[in-house]
């Protein structure tokens, strides 16, 4: 049976509250075997094709990842900005630089241009100076502004061959060591800069060793058996594991970040146990009725795995979503977890039956006996919790949407307030030497030292920069939020020149954005008007300012792209307006929770977070990827519904048996995603904190609350019209059968 139908309709008319035919397809059975269960019983018969198949395609993969390296890296371009135009002049007039910098932090309060200490200080400097991918230093004492005005802190320049995001940890590690012998006797030596903060970040292995463990420990309380429990992890590894060897082999061609493998992993595993445990689910179902292994498989994949393809597919529409925003190194991602989903697609649906081949006759004598011990108990069948549930949410279904609804919108309010940038050194963990040293500096010469802001003067016409900037220090020091200001720096074009202007807070207070957009607005076009000079702020706190701004800029389009394909995928499906209309709000809500909550916790600083902005990409990564995972459980869920709905035509009932067939599985899948995204809160790095603290809350609100608590409610309400389309949209729209065969 194809996947698509494009065979005439008949109309669908309009049901009426007691219709007793609402849809041209509701009475309409799917035809013969179908693709997907071709695909499972050729898997189960081949089965140990299948799997050293798998095994030679990973182990390939890896050992051609192995050989290559990664070439990880990002792509910060923001085309059409000002902090874009200030680097792309800067580069073009011979300023910009191949390597970075780092700073070597003193504190002494006994002063440090203490003889003693100064001898002490320029012997570590000169032994720094020896390290590997140390292009030169430059003393605190060669400078007077590097050394704060009560002389208890100081910094010394190391500058680097390299960017920071390529220096070795270990050779930024030999430059900490080095500096640190200087340290003692009342002198504290710390280590600023990018290449700093990548010496507090974690190795990674915890947090998925921790999700995968919570995962087991759930999947053997739900089949009692441990080598149940581990056929969904074990698809999920081999689809994670393949494709993050592939997105190595990748990173040589396309520009991907190096946070994309841990965004990988933490999708990947998720999805990966979630599609393979509804498989096996409706396979466990199946034995437990009589139905030999391999009919079971092929019934579960003809059943189940069509859910799991067109819910996979929902994922992969929202992520390449993201395309369309155009954000650098943000696409790489967005590819790259986009065909991980892809890949655990096509091991839940291959490797998955092949794994059940094998075990297949142990789960029936396990299963079967479970169920005939469970009987002989006289417990009640499996599924009535949920049944019960149902029924009383059917009988309140007004109310049980205003309580849990009242209760999200309230969950999604604090996402109105929420600030974006990038996480800087002083969102650190308070023992690493980055954060220290931020500390330092801060104390030191004020909190806006951390973050300046770089002022590019483009006078190319007149070929006087360096008077035109001179022009506008004098109005900077005079701008309320500006503590310090440069002299004018020039360049090897007369034409173009450079100011620092040091803020008075902090690179992620609210009060260096607003100063940014005042310099720009208001100030600096002023002196403009004077001097005939052209000024672009720029630098790192600049850009992070430009990012969230295309983020808020393109969020709508990108938006209307993935819940636009979504609604269309839905109505296909379904063949109902409403459903995807509801799936879509209820998606929309669980998302505003999770971003609410993210709010919360980690830019009002809850439960002990160290406060700071959100990452600026994170709201548009977390709704493409929340946004596809909720549809998993819109289709798993309605499509069982809806097969209750063909054979009953009693759409009460459909939906207490639909919810009592799943309403097990989809709280164990989502126990699962909130233990894998849970985990990630272990991490060292706070995207990955954010990331999977703020899935771990969308997952749990859309598989609690709204699944299992609005979805009943509101299509008790929606009653016969649940599964109404217009006639003509019906015979524009292919058909989609998801009912097995």
């Amino acid at each position: 049976m194809s996947l698509t139908d494009k065979s005439p309709v008949r109309s669908s008319g309009s049901p009426g509250p007691g219709s007793g035919s609402p849809g041209p397809d509701a009475g309409r059975r799917p035809g013969p075997v179908g693709g997907f269960a071709r695909i499972a019983a050729l898997s189960h018969r081949r089965r140990r094709l299948a799997l050293v198949l798998w095994l030679v395609v990973m182990a390939g993969v890896w050992a051609a990842a192995t050989t290559a390296g990664d070439d990880y890296r990002e792509d910060f371009s923001l085309p059409g900005t000002q902090s874009q135009a200030a680097a792309d002049l800067l580069a073009e007039h011979g300023a910009a630089r191949a390597g970075d910098t780092v700073q070597i932090v003193l504190q002494d309060q006994g002063g440090l241009k203490d003889p003693a200490v100064q001898d002490r200080v320029g012997r570590m400097l000169a032994e720094v100076a020896g390290q590997p991918h140390v292009e030169s230093v430059r003393s605190l004492y060669e400078d007077a502004a590097a050394i704060a005005p009560d002389g208890t802190v100081g910094y010394a320049t190391v500058t680097l061959d390299v960017p920071s995001k390529e220096m070795p940890k270990e050779d930024s590690q030999k430059i900490l060591d080095t500096a640190r012998k200087a340290a003692g006797d009342g002198l504290q030596v710390e280590l600023g800069g990018e290449a700093a903060r990548l010496l507090g970040k974690g190795a990674g292995g915890a947090a998925e060793g921790a999700g995968i463990l919570a995962a087991l420990v759930i999947l053997v309380f739900m089949f009692g058996t441990v080598i149940a429990a581990g056929l969904p992890i074990i698809t999920a590894v081999f689809a994670v594991g393949s494709t993050l060897g592939a997105i190595i082999l990748a990173s040589h061609l396309f520009t991907i970040a190096d946070y994309t493998p841990y965004v990988m992993m933490l999708v990947g595993l998720g999805v990966g146990i979630d599609y393979a445990l509804l498989i096996f689910a409706r396979y466990r179902a199946e034995l437990v009725k009589g139905v030999e292994s391999e009919r079971a498989t092929v019934t579960a994949l003809d059943a189940a795995g069509r859910s799991v393809f067109f819910a996979g597919c929902t994922v992969i529409l929202a992520l390449l979503g993201l395309v369309a925003l155009g954000l650098g190194s943000l696409q790489g991602m967005a590819l790259s977890v986009a065909l991980t989903v892809l890949v655990t697609m096509a091991a839940s649906l291959t490797l998955l039956p092949a794994l059940l081949g094998i075990f297949g006759e142990r789960f029936a004598r396990q299963f079967t006996a479970r169920d005939a011990k469970r009987r002989a108990k006289g417990k009640a069948p499996e599924g009535t919790v949920w049944r019960n549930l149902a029924a009383r949410v059917q009988r309140r279904p007004l109310a049980a949407m205003l309580v849990a609804g009242v209760a999200l919108g309230a969950l999604c309010l604090p996402a109105f307030d929420m600030r974006l940038g990038f996480a800087d050194a002083g969102s650190d963990a308070p023992k690493t030497t980055s954060r220290k040293a931020y500390d330092l500096l801060s104390d030191g010469f004020g909190p806006g030292f951390n973050g300046p802001l770089i002022v590019v003067v483009d006078d190319l016409d007149g070929g006087n920069a360096q008077q035109a900037a001179e022009s506008a220090a004098v109005v900077l020091r005079e701008t309320p939020g500006v503590q310090a200001v440069s002299p004018p720096i020039p360049t090897k074009h007369s034409g173009v020149a450079t100011m620092i202007a040091f803020p008075a807070t902090s690179p992620q207070d609210e009060g260096t954005s607003r100063l940014v957009t005042d310099l720009r607005d208001d100030v600096l076009p002023q002196v403009s008007e004077r001097s005939g000079a052209r000024y672009l702020v720029g630098g790192g706190t600049a850009a992070a300012e430009d990012y969230s701004g295309k983020v808020a800029e393109r969020m709508p389009h990108f938006m209307a792209i993935v819940v636009g394909l979504s609604l269309v995928l839905l109505m296909m499906v379904f063949r109902s307006v409403l459903i995807p209309l509801k799936a879509a709000v209820l998606n929309l809500l669980s998302i505003g929770a999770a971003l609410g909550a993210i709010t919360l916790v980690f830019q009002e600083g809850w439960f002990g977070v160290e406060p700071g902005p959100i990452e600026a990409y994170l709201p548009v990564m977390i709704f493409a990827v929340v946004f596809g995972l909720s549809m998993d459980y819109e289709i798993f869920l309605v499509s069982r519904i809806h097969e209750e709905w063909t054979k009953t035509k009693d759409h009460a009932l459909s939906v207490r048996e639909g919810l009592g067939h799943t309403g097990s599985v989809i709280s164990a899948a989502g126990a699962i995603m909130v233990a894998v995204f849970g985990a990630f809160m272990l991490s060292s790095e706070r995207l990955l904190q954010q990331t999977g603290f703020g899935m771990a809350v969308a997952i749990f609100v859309d598989a609690v609350v709204i699944r299992l608590l609005i979805v009943p409610a509101a299509m008790q309400l929606m009653g016969r019209w649940t599964w109404w389309m217009p006639a003509p949209l019906a015979r524009i729209l292919p058909k989609v059968n998801l009912e097995k065969s």
